[in-house]
């Protein structure tokens, strides 16, 4: 497409992010078909959106605020969702390969089964999400907050959860194979059946957590907190892994096994670099709609 056949897109365009709303919605699905997506960058509010199927894919969204929007099946691949608010959005099945949501909130939001894999995530809020059997593969989630999030069946493999906070997540049967999880926060969580195989736990703290059956095959455990932690079953856990790591009386370690007692208090945990902030919102593309 030439600079001079883009002009009216562009006009067209603008004109579609002035309406805000359900109007905003249907006349970006009247102009995907023309790549518009790819050309605009998204501000301003719109608020319940409904954008399920959208072709959105490398779109920029900066400084906008999408509560509570339908993206159901939508393809983001690539997009930049900058500065953003989505909290209580509906991702479910979407395709968000490669998305940048640095600085994003996605507290309650539902992303059952969508594919973010390769995603720059660093410190973005995914608070008591719906993540169930989502694809973060190799993804780049430095000092991201998981807290209370249903993460079962999660793929996490390989990627990079340093100092992330996983409170409270409910993560039966996630999987964390080959992943950085050093400093991360799973405290009062439940992995049950979860895999860590290969994984870098060092300086994490898992106190309170249930591990009844994961597999904890070649983990990296230097430092790691297990106070209170239930890992009565778990699977392939070592004395050489537990001597690196400390417990209390309520620690519950599989037969035969035994683990030292932490002195004095909590292990250091390096709290990783805050990401930087997202660039401010371009004034003449911004959506003014409520």
């Amino acid at each position: 497409m030439t600079a001079a056949s883009r002009a009216p897109f562009w006009l067209s365009a603008l004109a579609v992010l002035a309406l805000g709303g359900a109007a905003h919605a249907e006349q970006l699905s009247a102009y995907q078909d023309r790549d518009v997506a790819r050309m605009v960058s998204f501000g301003g509010s719109c608020r319940g959106c409904e954008l399920s199927g959208r072709n959105l894919s490398g779109a920029s969204f900066v400084g906008a605020t999408f509560t509570d929007a339908n993206l159901v099946g939508a393809n983001l691949r690539g997009a930049e969702l900058l500065g953003s608010n989505f909290s209580g959005s509906d991702f479910t099945r979407a395709d968000l390969r490669g998305v940048s949501v640095m600085g994003a909130d996605f507290s309650r939001a539902v992303f059952h089964d969508a594919d973010l894999s390769d995603a720059d995530a660093q410190g973005v809020r995914f608070r008591d999400g719906d993540l169930r059997d989502v694809n973060l593969r190799d993804a780049d989630l430095v000092g991201a907050d998981f807290s209370g999030a249903d993460l079962r069946d999660g793929r996490f493999d390989s990627s990079e959860i340093f100092g992330a906070n996983l409170q409270r997540a409910r993560a039966a049967g996630a999987s964390f194979r080959d992943a950085d999880l050093t400093g991360a926060n799973l405290s009062n969580g439940d992995f049950a059946g979860a895999s860590f195989r290969d994984s870098n736990l060092s300086g994490a703290r898992l106190g309170d957590a249930r591990l009844v059956g994961a597999d904890l095959r070649d983990a990296e455990m230097s430092r790691t907190d297990l106070r209170g932690a239930d890992l009565s079953r778990a699977r392939n856990l070592t004395q050489s892994q537990l001597n690196q790591a400390c417990g209390d009386n309520a620690t519950r370690v599989p037969r035969g096994l035994e683990v030292r007692t932490c002195r004095g208090g909590r292990p250091v945990v390096v709290i990783p670099v805050r990401p930087p902030a997202p660039p401010a919102t371009p004034r003449n593309l911004a959506a003014n709609g409520g």
